[in-house]
């Protein structure tokens, strides 16, 4: 049976056979036997073409939604009860180590600049050697952070972490490479990523940030937990306006 839905996401892309398979690095004659016969890839060239083309790969071959749950399901490294649980050494490791990403997704997280005083200055360094740095910090004057900083209690005080936590940013923020944004939007979980790692720290109403669980994930190709947080973040991005 031909795969329909990957054609229509091929052409909705404006993209062709010979692109795909130029991205995929397979022969055109695989692609178009991928459309023709129905065939399902391997995991690496389904991700690869489902990613190129911005879909799920369970929606352009359903018959893998298991193999996909379950990859997914081995992304998860670690849960921490709470985010003091999350071992000191582990933030120091995942920002060395990181080359080519760092996203960090907040309203303040100040705690993370509190605890690693020289990050701004390896931040800048990363992005000189090529790494992408991103960071969004709330909008210290935004409705959101005001009414978040009421749930937890502690009311202007997350807004003044946020202008803390930019002021601490600012010896980087010059360096080409190191972009920092402001937002607005109501934040579920702040997301914190290093290459291929990423921990999230989900929101609960009326506990602060630092009282919640910490999840640790790492990408694995095929799964879609990575990707989905990593999807969020890109959707906060857009939205944010340059600090």
């Amino acid at each position: 049976m031909a795969n329909e839905r990957l054609r229509a996401a091929i052409s909705a892309k404006g993209e062709t056979i010979q692109s795909v398979a130029e991205h995929v690095a397979v022969d055109p004659k695989s692609v178009e036997r991928w459309i023709t016969t129905g065939r399902t890839p391997h995991r690496g060239h389904r991700w690869k073409a489902a990613s190129f083309l911005g879909v799920d790969e369970v929606y352009l071959w359903p018959s893998v939604e298991k193999q996909a749950e379950k990859a997914s399901t081995s992304e998860l490294i670690t849960y921490y009860p709470h985010r003091g649980a999350v071992p000191a050494p582990l933030w120091s490791s995942l920002i060395e180590k990181a080359t080519d990403q760092v996203d960090v997704l907040v309203y303040a997280g100040l705690f993370l600049f509190d605890s690693n005083p020289d990050l701004p200055d390896q931040l800048g360094e990363k992005a000189k050697a090529g790494a992408q740095v991103r960071i969004l910090l709330g909008d210290p004057d935004s409705e959101a952070v005001r009414q978040r900083g009421e749930e937890e209690g502690i009311g202007g005080d997350l807004a003044a972490r946020a202008r803390i936590t930019r002021r601490y940013l600012e010896p980087a923020m010059s360096t080409p490479g190191v972009e920092v944004r402001l937002h607005d939007t109501i934040l579920y979980n702040s997301i914190y990523r290093f290459d291929e790692d990423v921990l999230v720290n989900p929101h609960v109403l009326g506990a602060p940030a630092g009282q919640n669980p910490v999840m640790h994930f790492r990408y694995l190709p095929g799964a879609r937990t990575f990707r989905h947080y990593m999807r969020s973040f890109d959707y906060a991005w857009e939205r944010g306006r340059e600090a």
